[in-house]
């Protein structure tokens, strides 16, 4: 299997049991399911250093921060400011979060936090399917996240293009009165196709990161 291949595989096993996890008691202890899941994880994420990619993404919010905070404090008369971001090895550590809920990832959630501290909208645009709607933002929001809204592919969506369907729901929002002021993501697909004045690329280290 392609190391794409092993992180889809690694992230829908977390999701499995992510959806396992809500449904059981609070003081249930995990199942005998899990040891494969967090292998599938560390085998998706065995290529990529944690540390040096914390470094990186660091480096790419150092340079967002300094925008945002100069944009949020100069809004248009009437404007609803939003920010949109991607999910996996976004906002979330999906290749290292070896567990439910899977942790955010620190230098995008700080950013985040004050955008959302200061009033403006978060968005979550991502090529998950429906199914797990429920379990992401679950996630989303017990990792420090306000979720305005997730957008998550529906099953038409699964044959579109990823980078059109991603596009199609920044103009969503936008037809209900928001300005996107940035779009952050890991991928060319999370971010082409404009509707953001401003975007944001996490490293992906040539596709390593989904």
């Amino acid at each position: 299997m392609t190391r794409p291949g092993m992180r889809r595989t690694a992230t829908l096993a977390v999701t499995a049991a992510a959806l396992l996890a809500i449904a059981a008691p609070a003081e249930a202890s995990a199942g005998p399911g899990t040891p494969a899941v967090v292998t599938a994880a560390r085998t998706a994420a065995a290529d990529v250093d944690y540390g040096t990619w914390q470094k990186d993404c660091r480096a790419v919010m150092d340079q967002a921060l300094p925008y945002l905070q100069q944009r949020i404090a100069q809004p248009k008369p009437g404007e609803k400011q939003a920010i949109v971001f991607d999910i996996d090895n976004t906002a979330l550590e999906t290749d290292f979060g070896f567990s439910f809920p899977q942790p955010a990832n620190k230098p995008v959630l700080e950013v985040a936090e004050y955008a959302q501290e200061h009033g403006v909208a978060l968005f979550f645009v991502t090529a998950r399917p429906g199914i797990i709607a429920a379990p992401t933002e679950y996630n989303l929001e017990k990792t420090g996240y306000e979720v305005s809204g997730l957008h998550v592919r529906g099953f038409f969506d699964l044959f579109k293009n990823v980078a059109d369907y991603k596009t199609a729901q920044r103009v969503a929002i936008e037809s209900k009165g928001y300005t996107i002021i940035a779009n952050i993501g890991n991928s060319a697909t999370d971010l082409s196709g404009g509707h953001a004045e401003k975007t944001y690329k996490l490293p992906d280290y040539g596709g390593q990161l989904s």
